[in-house]
């Protein structure tokens, strides 16, 4: 192969990978509306691979208002409270607290965020920097290991 062809080859592959990086909030859009079903599957499968600028998309997306692919309660709390090593049963006693928890969780700005880092496995420490329950997290972990 000549190093004209190895260059046009290599320029290629730029441009495409640049409209496939352009062509990804069409897609994820397109996905919402025509496979919603799939998608939200998708979106609530932590461990589902996607290539970076698909998640990063996805991840923008979950930050919309009114948007209902995933309800961080569900899917984002029992993983945020595995890194303050708690569990559900951590609460029992507690419904109102714990309710109190979900409301603030389905609420949360940074849901898009959220997403990222429980599919990153990101730490406690990470977490802190950005979850609103992390302080009653804190709390309830010092509380149930004394």
């Amino acid at each position: 192969m000549s190093d004209k062809q190895t260059q046009g080859q290599g320029w290629l592959a730029r441009l495409e990978q640049r409209l496939f990086e352009a062509s990804l909030p069409q897609v994820v859009q397109g996905m919402r509306h025509e496979a919603s079903v799939e998608y939200r599957a998708l979106v609530r499968d932590l461990k589902a691979p996607m290539v970076p600028g698909f998640e990063r998309e996805v991840a923008r997306t979950l930050n919309a208002a009114g948007q209902r692919d995933l309800i961080p309660a569900e899917t984002l709390m029992p993983e945020m409270m595995a890194r303050f090593t708690l569990t559900r049963e951590a609460f029992d006693g507690e419904p109102s607290g714990y309710a109190e928890l979900e409301r603030v969780c389905n609420r949360c700005p940074a849901v898009g965020r959220c997403w990222k880092a429980m599919r990153a496995g990101a730490s406690r420490e990470v977490c802190r920097a950005f979850c609103p329950n992390a302080a009653a997290f804190e709390h309830r972990a010092m509380a149930v290991a004394s």
